[in-house]
């Protein structure tokens, strides 16, 4: 009886051709919208998660203030002066923390044989590299033998080798920052820069050689990166930092601390916001597909009104019935549905990359937004699918199966 029923749906199909067709292209550009939304959602969160991973995201800066908050007998005002001792005891006291350097920044004129520019020079500890993920393009990073012999070297940003050689070849050549001899010996690998922003403008130099051209006793701030929780981390510098130079942890402008994964958290959150409205636009729109599904199965149980009445005649039961019009707008929803992800797919392979952040910023056509189907994009929209069908099939199988056998077959 069962494989009967499901060859009838099949024959009921194959004679409304075109009804039938129709309704399969309905239900697969519904489907092809809910995955391309989620696959659009997708790669919004991707391109945000490149932005902050270009300086890597358990990366914590440190900047000193002036306190807001008396403590004691201080009052409020007093600047914040970290020192090396602040180094130590925070790589000895933060749980989590990897690396720490501290920073000495200034902006100085930088000079070769034809071009000066004030630009910032930054003096750091060869950790750095790995805290702010600064990648050689050629050449090589400053070394601890370097930071150790006070070595006048240099590396320069992308964009302040090509003011200041152009095309040619930079390492081993001679430039003076405040007019003192530094040797390139690298250059970096250009970052994502807005318009205004000096990301590739900057020349790193080892700590101990910025102390000739900065009195080094007093330090700009740190930079540290670590693993674990982050508000645990940030929460551990204020008690630290606060213990030391007697200030509230709670006074947030004694310190000013940048923390990239509490950012990127906040981020997230408008990702997350993003992703579930697109989902609903999607579900909408698929569900106005179920709706066309539901009315062509409704006209066809009014136009096989008789034919129901002989099978309930012959034998047929409610279940019999119900599954034979649900059956039939499940292979319908089954179908287009396939045509559907695969036309998703298509349309993702052809728009490729869609500009986003290289829009607003050089060297960002890694935070361009993707269409990237992933497994799970097609599970969710699949699983949506499955409820509009069954939905849209149940209410005309319903109606179908309670059909009165006897004005059934005196339906013309």
């Amino acid at each position: 009886m069962l494989v009967d029923l499901w060859k009838q749906a099949y024959e009921a199909m194959v004679y409304n051709r075109r009804r039938t067709t129709i309704t399969m292209i309905g239900m697969a550009w519904g489907i092809a919208t809910v995955v391309l939304l989620l696959a659009y959602g997708s790669g919004f969160g991707r391109a945000i998660e490149a932005i902050f991973a270009q300086w890597g995201t358990h990366l914590i800066g440190v900047f000193a203030g002036r306190t807001s908050e008396q403590v004691g007998g201080a009052k409020a005002g007093v600047q914040v002066r970290f020192t090396k001792d602040d180094v130590e005891r925070l790589q000895l006291t933060v749980p989590g923390v990897r690396h720490v350097t501290p920073m000495l920044s200034k902006d100085l004129p930088v000079a070769n044989e034809l071009h000066t520019y004030t630009w910032s020079v930054n003096g750091y500890r060869p950790i750095v590299q790995d805290i702010l993920v600064l990648d050689i393009d050629t050449g090589r990073f400053f070394t601890d033998e370097d930071d150790a012999n006070r070595a006048h070297v240099a590396v320069l940003g992308s964009e302040a080798k090509t003011k200041l050689f152009g095309g040619e070849y930079a390492i081993g050549r001679r430039i003076r920052l405040n007019g003192i001899s530094f040797e390139v010996i690298g250059v970096l690998r250009p970052k994502m820069q807005e318009e205004g922003d000096n990301n590739n403008r900057q020349v790193y130099i080892p700590l101990s050689a910025m102390g000739d051209l900065k009195d080094p006793k007093y330090y700009d701030g740190f930079w540290l990166n670590y693993n674990g929780d982050h508000a645990v981390v940030q929460q551990a510098i204020r008690n630290t930092l606060a213990e030391m130079h007697n200030f509230r942890p709670s006074d947030h402008q004694a310190i000013f601390v940048a923390d990239l994964e509490q950012q990127l958290t906040q981020f997230r959150i408008v990702t997350i916001a993003l992703e579930i409205l697109l989902l609903f636009i999607g579900a909408l729109t698929l569900g106005i597909a179920g709706i066309g599904l539901m009315n062509i199965m409704l006209v066809a149980v009014q136009q096989r009104t008789k034919e129901i009445g002989i099978e309930k005649a012959l034998g047929a039961r409610k279940r019999h019935i119900m599954i034979q019009f649900l059956a039939e707008s499940l292979v319908i929803t089954g179908i287009g549905g396939a045509l559907g992800i695969l036309l998703a797919y298509a349309v993702s392979i052809g728009v490729g990359r869609i500009t986003f952040y290289s829009a607003m910023a050089a060297n960002a056509s890694a935070a361009d937004i993707q269409l990237l189907i992933s497994p799970l994009i097609v599970v969710v929209a699949t699983g949506i699918l499955v409820v509009v069908g069954l939905v849209s099939g149940m209410i005309p199988a319903i109606k179908a199966a309670n059909l009165n056998p006897i004005e059934a077959l005196r339906y013309e």
